[in-house]
């Protein structure tokens, strides 16, 4: 079963031709299965087809989805509320998802995968600004505080992935971690740069735009 659903996983980035970094650590090794084998899977993976406009904007989208592991309809949302803001709609598209709590415990090491994140949240181990969030999907402002909930089995996971990513310069600039107390503070927004998704979100807009 495990080797089923890692195998999944690596198909999608090699479906996507690029790492979405869905298994955590194991992406960043010479495991990686797009190392490997860099070329879409099936027997016809090797194969170069030329996709129409239509389907190189569909890729796109599909891609963001899979990195922040969301549905269509919440994308669609923050599609919605994005274009109502002033400003670049692709880049507060993507700053709603850079947001959410799940992609922040994330970022800043205290999970090895946005997934990960998530079932965290879930079981209630963290707490923003001294309150206990069960909501993934949460948005998070600058200056909020996110705390590792006393668990020794977690705070012992946490430390392990804080320790491998700062080794590895794993590090987002907007954000600081205290790898003694276990809490991690959002600094500011990070920039378009920052995000480090090699991703054309305009393409994304022009979809939603049709």
């Amino acid at each position: 079963m495990g080797r089923a659903l890692i195998g999944a996983k690596c198909k999608q980035c090699r479906r996507a031709g690029m790492k979405l970094f869905l298994k955590g650590k194991r992406c960043q090794t010479e495991k990686c299965a797009l190392e490997k084998r860099n070329y879409p899977p099936g027997q016809h993976g090797r194969r170069r087809t030329k996709l129409s406009g239509y389907a190189v904007q569909l890729k796109e989208k599909q891609k963001v989805k899979k990195i922040y592991g969301i549905m269509e309809k919440q994308f669609r949302l923050y599609f919605e509320k994005a274009a109502k803001l002033k400003g670049v709609t692709g880049f507060n598209l993507l700053l709603f998802m850079e947001r959410r709590v799940d992609n922040i415990i994330y970022r800043l090491g205290f999970a090895s995968s946005r997934m990960e994140a998530r079932q965290l949240t879930r079981h209630g181990h963290f707490l923003i600004n001294g309150r206990r969030i069960r909501i993934p999907s949460y948005l998070v402002r600058e200056g909020d505080k996110i705390t590792v909930r006393e668990n020794e089995k977690v705070e012992n996971r946490v430390k392990e992935i804080l320790k491998w990513r700062q080794e590895k310069g794993i590090i987002s600039s907007w954000l600081q971690v205290d790898s003694e107390k276990l809490v991690g503070e959002i600094l500011r927004f990070p920039t378009r740069e920052e995000m480090g998704l090699p991703i054309k979100e305009q393409l994304i807009i022009e979809l939603y735009s049709k």
